[in-house]
């Protein structure tokens, strides 16, 4: 009779023991010297098993933080009014942004359909990764108008915040006209910034948001780690 692996008998104990209350949800599980201690194997033995937790979605590391017992998915509301901050707020989850890229540039074919533009016009890009209680949920990607919004880029240095820049730039309410969903794998750029495995499952959503006459002002990309985040389709929301 084939012998148990090691790794896979550590994997299982852990499992056991998150299943049975030890850790809950959230909770950081012992450092790799700890575990080896434990089990009395080297680090590779217990990286394998933790490895291995992590591709069927028990764990998730955090670079320079440890391993943690993988959280609930957050519900994300998508309706008409999608404001990523209160979203995570109410689920009472800290919200965060860090900013990857700010740049002006030309539009691409599709950003110029969506925003409505004329040859020649340029965007205001804005790329970053969303976080909720410094885990990263979302990347994503934001496009204005530049001629419209010409501070957008100062503005969102200064906030993060889509809604609060808009507001400075004379948009005070904003909802989203169209929202595509499509399902994606990640690829290895992606997998390292939400911390997931290469080829892991994600949710792409593509958006345009309008102003109160109707007349785009963004146009979106996002990525959403798919064991992390639930999207809930809100139509009047």
């Amino acid at each position: 009779m084939a012998q148990t692996p090691i790794w896979k008998s550590i994997q299982d104990t852990l499992s056991a023991d998150i299943a049975n209350g030890h850790y809950a949800q959230g909770d950081k599980l012992p450092t790799e010297a700890e575990l080896s201690k434990r089990f009395g194997v080297n680090r590779h033995t217990v990286r394998r098993a933790l490895s291995e937790m992590a591709a069927n979605g028990t764990v998730h590391s955090r670079r320079g933080a440890g391993v943690f017992v993988a959280s609930r998915p957050t519900d994300y509301p998508i309706g008409r009014r999608v404001r990523f901050h209160q979203n995570l707020s109410d689920q009472g989850r800290l919200p965060a942004k860090q900013i990857l890229r700010l740049e002006t540039r030309l539009p691409d074919a599709r950003e110029a359909e969506a925003l409505r533009l004329n040859d020649g016009d340029q965007v205001h890009v804005y790329e970053g990764i969303s976080l909720a209680d410094d885990s990263p949920v979302a990347l994503f990607k934001s496009v204005f108008p530049a001629t419209r919004l010409p501070q957008m880029l100062v503005d969102l240095a200064e906030t993060k915040s889509v809604t609060q820049a808009l507001a400075r730039g004379g948009v005070h309410d904003y909802t989203r006209a169209e929202t595509r969903l499509t399902a994606k794998l990640a690829t290895a750029t992606q997998a390292l910034n939400l911390r997931i495995q290469d080829g892991a499952p994600i949710l792409r959503t593509q958006s345009i948001n309008i102003d109160t006459d109707g007349v785009p002002v963004e146009f979106g990309l996002t990525w959403f780690a798919g064991d992390r985040i639930s999207l809930v389709i809100t139509p009047d929301g």
